[in-house]
């Protein structure tokens, strides 16, 4: 695939994914940050990983990934990207646990499920279903690091989506967000 090609496309995929971001967000009165969602992606560091490694199937992070044993477009991202549970995790006092999960505020929270969501309508396209995101969480939930709390309240929610879909599935957000205000 020639660059300017790839370029295109990869412009277009984070974009599209941008605004399935910001719509869902806005759903939550997230305002701010689906407008800021995912600005790094257009940084010179993430986009041309996004360039080199573009397939429109999956992200390019992840061939990055497969050929570098790891992705310098990735560690860029999740370093400055608060809806990653990457983002927070750190040493503790105990040093003998090494780096864990901090719990993650609630309205970050629900930024990575509308990341989650989006992500998986913007790369399975017509093969998209409520399902999607567990599916795929199933498939990396063992070996993340990740809060307990945090855990159990992401899988709560994509959960719910498989089972009663993206209305309710906001709906309880929306009220989580505004009434409740943590988890």
């Amino acid at each position: 695939m020639n660059r300017l090609y790839a370029a295109w496309c990869h412009f277009k995929t984070i974009t599209q994914h941008k605004i399935l971001v910001m719509k869902g967000c806005f759903r939550l009165g997230l305002y701010w940050q689906g407008l800021t969602h995912d600005l790094s992606k257009y940084s010179p560091t993430e986009f041309k990983t996004g360039i080199q490694y573009f397939q429109g199937n999956k992200s390019p992070n992840a061939a990055e990934r497969d050929e570098k044993g790891y992705s310098e477009a990735w560690l860029h991202h999740k370093g400055r990207n608060k809806h990653h549970y990457e983002y927070w995790t750190d040493v503790t006092k105990d040093k003998s646990l090494g780096i864990v999960g901090v719990k993650m505020p609630l309205r970050y929270v629900a930024e990575m499920f509308v990341d989650r969501v989006s992500a998986c309508k913007i790369y399975q396209k017509d093969g998209y279903t409520d399902r999607s995101s567990w599916e795929y969480y199933k498939r990396t939930k063992d070996y993340i690091t990740i809060h307990p709390e945090t855990r159990r309240m992401l899988e709560h929610l994509i959960k719910m989506l498989a089972v009663k879909g993206e209305e309710e599935t906001y709906r309880y957000l929306r009220y989580l967000l505004k009434v409740k205000k943590t988890y």
